[in-house]
């Protein structure tokens, strides 16, 4: 079974990385981009079998940092 997990900072957090995104784009001339949020997609092959308390238990054991972090798993 192949997975997405989407791992985005909570709001509130703040986000450097997204605000150096964010000048840049400025910076390359493209004009009415308000705010921008960079987090990371991690695609997981797991066997079919595994269930969604493991799957739970990765994410919040490795995938994400849960203090600063949300994550959400899509089936693909």
């Amino acid at each position: 079974m192949k997975l997405r997990i989407f791992v985005t900072l909570k709001p509130g957090v703040l986000d450097p990385q997204g605000k150096a995104i964010g000048k840049a784009l400025q910076g390359l001339g493209f004009q009415g981009v308000n705010d921008v949020r960079q987090g990371k997609l991690i695609e997981l092959d797991v066997a079919d079998d595994t269930t969604d308390a493991a799957i739970d238990e990765m994410c919040r054991t490795l995938l994400a940092n849960t203090v600063i972090e949300n994550y959400r798993v899509e089936r693909a």
